[in-house]
């Protein structure tokens, strides 16, 4: 294994062992559950958004160590965005997330989040680290249907 994949690998434990961010908002403006019933990961994301800033985002939940490193590095990213802003980087996790992202300075730009960019060689996975991503966007969106992967 590679230096830079061992501290990926670090980076993804360290998020799993303390996810930032891992708590109920009282003051949340949105939130919305989701699931992934392949891997049984169930989250749920809060916002709260104010003239239409992510003033604050958490989560809760359980899951594999991918889903809750990435549910928590996407707190982490997320928190003072603006929704468009939010927009663009769902659609840039997204895209690296699904392999879409192929070049290697794209991924780098991508900070922490470059961490999970392995997950794309592996299929199942893939869910799992999405799933905080596609609850945000539809909390974000005024979604009150539960997220699913399936």
């Amino acid at each position: 294994m590679s230096k830079i994949n061992d501290i990926y690998q670090e980076v993804i434990l360290d998020h799993n062992k303390s996810p930032r961010n891992f708590k109920q908002l009282e003051n949340a403006t949105q939130h919305l559950e989701g699931y992934n019933p392949l891997c049984g990961d169930k989250l749920t994301v809060y916002l709260y958004v104010k003239d239409g800033i992510i003033k604050d985002i958490s989560f809760l939940g359980s899951g594999c160590a991918i889903s809750k490193a990435s549910a928590s590095m996407m707190t982490d990213k997320l928190k003072g965005k603006s929704k468009s802003e939010a927009e663009d980087i769902f659609q840039s996790a997204h895209d690296m997330l699904t392999g879409k992202m192929k070049n290697d300075d794209d991924i780098l730009k991508q900070g922490n989040l470059a961490a999970l960019s392995g997950i794309s060689e592996f299929p199942m996975r893939i869910k799992c680290a999405t799933l905080a991503w596609h609850t945000m966007r539809a909390a974000l969106n005024g979604t009150h249907q539960p997220v699913s992967t399936e």
